[in-house]
This record gives C-alpha cells, structure tokens and sequence, in this order.
C-alpha cells in the first residue's frame, strides 16, 4: 500500500471524512451516549452486547468543563454525543452502532470554549494531524503461537529502521512492514534471532528517526497500520527472530501533539495535564515536553503503553530510550521524584506478566542500579547500552597502529554490571554512532574510499570484538553489507551491497554461528567467564578465554592481531593442552580476495606454561586477523546435496553430479529414482549455496 504525501495527507483525510460522513449517516442516528461506563479501559475500547456493537470512549480531562465525543458520522459535532463526568478527572460512556474504522476526536470544553483534540491513547490515526481513528486490537488472527524469546546469552540484536530497512514501491523511503518483512529472510540467513525495531509511534511527516513521537499507543501510518505491525512480528517470530520495541517516554513530540494542553489548563505557557509546568522539569535536550511523572494518571499512561507492545502485539522486549533524562533533568540535573519508582514499577510489572521478556535502558552513566533488581532498590531493568563502543571504535579508527591502545580493547572486553555479562549491550555500530556527526565504521576508517582493504579489515575486527566479548551483541543494519556513510531517514540501504561485499556478509555470518555456538563448539562465547591473559600493547594483539563450564566445546580461545603485521609462529597461552581447532580465521582469503589467507592451522597444545595459562601453542595470524580456537568435533547438520562434504553445496557438487549423470543409485542419486539424473541436478541447484555455518 503507499501512503500520500504529506502535504496531500490533509485532503485524502478530508475526503475520508465526507464520504464516511454519507457512508455513516445512518449509524449515527442511531448512536446513543450512555453515562459513566463501567467497561474499563482508556482511550476507544469496542465492545459487543449481544447483537450490538459498539465503543466505549474513556479520556482522562480533569479541568474540562465538559467532554464529547466528535464522531466523522456527525460531522464532529461537539454536542451530539456527550460523556459523563467520573468525578475523578475521567469522562466516559458507551456509544453504541460506532465500529473500528471510525474516526473521532474528543471535543474538550474549558473555558466555555470547545477544542477537537486526538486522543492522547489513539491506537490509529490517519496521520499525525488528521483523526483518530478506532482500532479493535483483537481483530487480528495470529499465525504464530507460544514464541520465545532466546536465552538472552544466546542473543544477536540487529537494529532496524522499518522507514529504510525494506525497498518501498517507489524505491524512496519510507518503506513499510511488509516491505521490511520482505527482508526478513536476509536474516535468518544471516544467523541473527533478534531485531531491535527503531520507534514506530505516530510522528510528524512521513520520515524520521522516530524519537520525536506524537501519539505513543498508535503505530507510524506511513509504516502501514497496527495490524500491519502485527504481521511483521508474526513473520518475524515464524522465523525464529524476536521482535524488541524501541520507547520513549523521556520527551513526547515536541510537535504535532494534542496532547499538549489538553483539556484546556496549564501553566507558564507549558504542557498542560501530561507535561511537567515548570521550565527546570520540563526541560529535556528535545524540547520542553517531559511527561509529569509525578501524576499517577500519567505514570499509568507509561505503564499502559509498555505493556500494551509486549501483551497485545507480542513484542518480546523493549529498549527504553534516554532513561538519563526519565529520572533526572540532565546529565548533572535534579532527580526527578516517582521516576525512579515508575521504572521499578514498569519492571515488575514486565517481569509478572511476561517473565522471560527483557527490558533493556540505554542510560550511558555506567550505573549498576540501573540494572539492579527492585528488590535491592534497583531500577529493575534486565540490561544497558553500554560504552564498550566508544573503546572499540577508538582503537580501530586510529590511523597508524602505533596509535591503538590495547589497554581500551581489554577494557572493552571485561567491563560488566553488578558481574553479570548479559547486563550489558555491545556494539560498534548503532543509530547514535553512525549518525549525528558520526559515520559508518568504514566510513570512519577510510573516509574516501569505505570499501577499501582497511574499511573490510579493520570494521571486522570490531564486529569481532563485539561477538566474542561477554555481553548481548548488536549490530546496526547494514553493517553486514559494509553500508557505508551516515544513516538518514531518508536513505534506504544499499541491498546491492549484499553481492558487491558477499564476502564480507559471509563473515559475519559465520561470526553469530560462533557466537551462538551454532555446531557445539563453542559455547564458552555464551559463557559468563572471561580472562584477557595476552596483551601485546607493543606488536598490538590481544588474547582472551572465554568459558561457560570449561572442558570440550567450551573452552574457547580468541586472538585478535590490530596491526598490519602478520606473525609467524606467535606464542599465546592456553588453558589446556591437547589439540585445539581453529574455528575461524578473518583473514581467509574466501571473504575477501585481497585478504592474505594467512594458514592458521589446528595445533597442539603440548608446549610450556604461558601467559598465566597451564600450556601454549605457537599460531600464525594474518594482519588485521582474529582466530577463534577451541576444541571437539564440531556436531554441523547436513545436507544430502553437500556431496564433496565440503561445508557447502557448490559447484563442486555440480561437477559430481555432472560427473555421474546416467549412472546407477550412489550418493549422486539424490531424488531415489535409481539413477541420476536432471532431478537430480535440480535439487543441487535448489541447494546451491547453502552452507554448515
């Protein structure tokens, strides 16, 4: 479906409006307002009594004088169809013969003036200055049931923004749910089980980060509708991927919000009922639009909405944007009172109601009680964005090696919160680092040429970093593909890039199946333990072990070489002796031509004690390299296809075929007709390019 434009947005709604005011003629003169509901709920809720539909309307308005609701149907009169006053701030009643698809707004009297307002809980809106419209959030047939979450040790997030991820009909963004589902196979190819959606709440325009959301309870119509958004995480969780939120409830807006000034009262020019009214707490470094959070009803309005992602629409966690400025002014600011308590209230209630789901605060203030539980008196929060990239990318970015400090690597590498290695999200590359003044990794090493040697060797060794160190890795979209420049809501991915870097997303690729110990051999990187036991700050290379129990297939050994040197016959310790297999090499010349192909063999550890460790074997590595050593048989599932056992179906196994085409059975006979044969040529071609990784 493609949206108008903005500027033709406005008319599309006015015609809309006309033809369901012809349409609904009928069904409004029949609409009757019945007082004070006892059905519960805010906003626009459909109910059915028997044979007769209709909505509950419920909106929280504590100075009006009166409130109605202005239906599309009656041309928004704002007299037709009053509610009642609660006698607690509340205005409710039952409007029945009104069903989803209506368009409404509340008409709020003060100061004997009546104001049409959306509603600050629409769940639909025609867009973010049109008319909200009434949604059934139990219209929609899931496909998927009972999906889980993966063991958060286990995870890989990938960042997406819906408005650039997919290619739009047009090619220009914004692109929408279904064309971000598209996509979604990329993914599972790639190995990666988890994407962190960028925010989809209603907001001015057509294009935008999202951070500057108008309604939170309604989903971006240019992304299509809710329901639209229900069939991406259905899709997404029929794939075995996870779906994360990304929430804002440090700032509203600052524009295109009825919100603001609501029923009619505020005070200092500010925001009114759901705004802080003095400039200090008002303030945020978006505008002066910070929620009041010392208003139950407004506490409520936060906990409603987070909830509302993670039990109507499946979600299975959220990142909380900017909880910094939630619980204080600024960097150096008050603290602001109840908003610590509604973050541990927020939490508790997510662990209550949907245990295994995460809750992840991106806070920046290195604070281990942001992520303590509410029991000792911490914020509750599962894990935290942490500054790990800000190391990484320091030493990968420096222009002469003599320039990176290995101490920031193992600083990287070992930090954690209150000594839990999933209490904390690492990357090297989000929508804050590679925007705002800020670029690509490849962009940021090689500036006029990102495609270059240096731009493939040195940003892999930051994914590197990112999916061996302990901690959730997460990866901004793109990355696999070498995107490079700085992200704009206006600039869709390159998804040519996939071909042109293949080799590039190949190694990122086997990287998440290392970390996600995807053939049992490597399920140290899962682990909590971690001991940094080489560090050559002199020849910068760095060594580290990393261990869940310890013993075969555990145990895992890493060596990252950040400089242009390659080494021969280079010492590291191990933990243990005996053979240890090498599981990875970055410089394989298969990712990339140029790459050195540097032989990194398996070896045995029956040497001396080094580094600290019992044993120690003798590697060579390429320049700008990582290897990955552990021991045991790596358990790969099959495919009959892969004939030459070679990890992959390849020409290799065209040739086989070809080879033994018209002969008898044998291992080429893949579709058991008894002789190969073009069936069987068929079924290689199906298979061509899948690999054990």
């Amino acid at each position: 479906m493609t949206h108008a434009p903005r500027a033709h947005r406005s008319r599309l709604s006015q015609g809309i409006t006309a033809l369901a005011a012809l349409c609904l003629a009928c069904v409004a003169a029949h609409a009757v307002v019945l007082p004070v509901s006892t059905r519960g709920g805010i906003g626009a809720i459909p109910y059915q009594d028997g044979s007769t539909k209709g909505v509950t309307f419920r909106t929280w308005a504590p100075n009006a004088q009166a409130v109605s609701v202005a239906l599309a149907s009656t041309f928004y009169s704002t007299t037709a169809h009053q509610l009642s006053s609660e006698g607690n701030g509340y205005w409710s009643g039952d409007i029945a013969n009104v069903v989803a698809g209506a368009q409404y707004k509340f008409a709020i009297k003060y100061n004997n003036t009546y104001r049409l307002k959306n509603d600050p809980r629409a769940r639909d809106l025609t867009n973010s200055v049109g008319t909200s419209i009434v949604y059934d959030p139990k219209a929609y047939q899931w496909q998927t049931s009972n999906f889980q979450i993966a063991n958060w040790n286990e995870l890989v997030i990938y960042e997406m923004h819906i408005g650039t991820f997919g290619t739009s009909a047009s090619g220009s963004p914004p692109a929408t749910f279904s064309n971000a589902i598209s996509k979604l196979d990329h993914l599972v190819d790639l190995g990666v089980n988890c994407v962190s959606l960028m925010p989809i709440n209603e907001f001015p325009g057509d294009l935008s980060w999202g951070y500057n959301p108008s309604y939170p309870f309604s989903v971006e119509s240019a992304y299509g509708t809710p329901d639209d958004l229900k069939r991406f995480v259905d899709a997404a969780h029929a794939r075995g991927i996870a779906v994360l939120n990304d929430v804002i409830y440090n700032h509203l807006g600052p524009t295109d919000m009825d919100m603001w000034q609501f029923d009619g009262w505020s005070q200092n020019n500010l925001g009114g009922i759901f705004f802080y009214n003095n400039a200090t707490q008002a303030a945020t470094p978006w505008g002066n639009t910070r929620p009041d959070y010392g208003r139950a009803e407004v506490r409520q309005f936060i906990r409603d909405n987070a909830l509302m992602w993670l039990d109507e629409f499946r979600m299975d966690g959220l990142r909380w944007d900017g909880t910094k400025y939630i619980r204080r002014t600024d960097q150096y600011g008050q603290e602001l009172p109840y908003a610590w308590g509604m973050l541990q209230w927020c939490n508790d209630q997510i662990n209550a109601q949907f245990p295994g789901k995460i809750s992840v605060a991106e806070d920046f203030d290195d604070n281990a009680w942001i992520s303590k539980p509410t029991s000792v008196g911490g914020a509750g929060f599962d894990s935290q964005w942490d500054w790990f990239v800000h190391n990484v990318r320091d030493v990968i970015q420096q222009t002469w090696d003599s320039g990176r400090d290995m101490s920031k690597i193992r600083e990287a590498i070992t930090h954690n919160y209150n000594g839990n290695h999933t209490e904390r999200v690492i990357y090297v590359e989000s929508h804050d680092e590679v925007a705002n003044g800020k670029q690509r990794m490849s962009s940021s090493i090689s500036p006029s040429t990102p495609g270059d040697y240096y731009a493939r060797k040195r940003s892999t060794l930051g994914a590197a970093v990112t999916f061996f160190s302990p901690g959730i890795p997460f990866m901004f979209q793109g990355q696999e593909m070498l995107e490079d420049g700085f992200f704009t809501d206006s600039d869709p991915l390159d998804w040519s890039k996939v071909t042109t870097y293949s080799g590039i997303v190949r190694m990122y690729k086997d990287m998440i199946a290392l970390r996600r110990n995807t053939q049992a051999v490597t399920k140290g990187l899962t682990g909590p333990n971690t001991n940094v036991f080489h560090m050559n700050n002199s020849n910068k290379l760095v060594g580290w072990h990393r261990w869940m129990n310890g013993g075969t297939g555990d145990d895992v050994v890493v060596l990252i070489n950040f400089s242009a040197t390659s080494w021969s016959n280079y010492r590291i310790g191990m933990p243990r002796g005996g053979m240890w297999k090498c599981r990875f090499n970055s410089d394989w010349n298969g990712y990339c031509s140029d790459f050195a192909n540097t032989k990194s063999l398996d070896v045995d550890a029956n040497g001396y004690a080094y580094d600290g460790l019992a044993q120690s074997a003798t590697l060579n590595i390429g320049p700008y390299s990582v290897l990955v050593y552990s021991q045991g048989d790596a358990q790969v599932p099959g495919n009959p296809a892969d004939l030459d056992g070679s990890c992959s179906v390849d020409a290799g196994d065209v040739s086989i075929v070809l080879l033994d085409f018209g002969t008898a059975g044998g291992s080429s006979d893949l579709d058991g007709d008894g002789m190969v044969g073009s069936g069987d040529i068929g079924i290689v071609l199906l298979e061509f390019g899948w690999t054990c990784n």
